[in-house]
């Protein structure tokens, strides 16, 4: 058989990369398996619909914000740490606050996801 070795080592990584992502549902829970583990499931709540899951609006709004306040204090070289300072620290702020919005006004669903425990 003349097959290059790299594609049955491709092949077989593709393999084994498929089973090691076996998912399981409510339909395998109690299942068992002979190195005794099982399949738990159990009810989750998740958010669903979020517009801006990454936050970029309250980071870019926050780093604009810290930027130009940071602009108001030194004078030179310390103005340009100021501003920079400044922008990361409000770019931080506004993810914090963005996500804190986020988690009070998010919708929320339950979902019953189900893993495979190990002993």
């Amino acid at each position: 058989m003349n097959t290059p070795r790299y594609l049955l080592s491709v092949g077989l990584m593709s393999v084994m990369s498929a089973a090691a992502a076996q998912t399981y549902g409510p339909q395998d829970e109690g299942r068992r398996f002979d190195d005794g583990s099982r399949v738990v499931c159990k009810n989750v709540e998740v958010r669903q619909n979020s517009r801006d899951p990454n936050r970029v609006a309250g980071t870019a709004i926050g780093a604009v914000i810290g930027g130009l306040l940071g602009n108001q204090v030194g004078s030179g070289n310390g103005k340009k740490v100021a501003i920079v300072g400044g922008a990361v620290a409000g770019g931080a702020i506004g993810r914090k606050v963005q996500g804190n919005q986020q988690e009070t006004k998010g919708d929320r669903i339950v979902e019953r996801r189900c893993e495979r425990v190990y002993r």
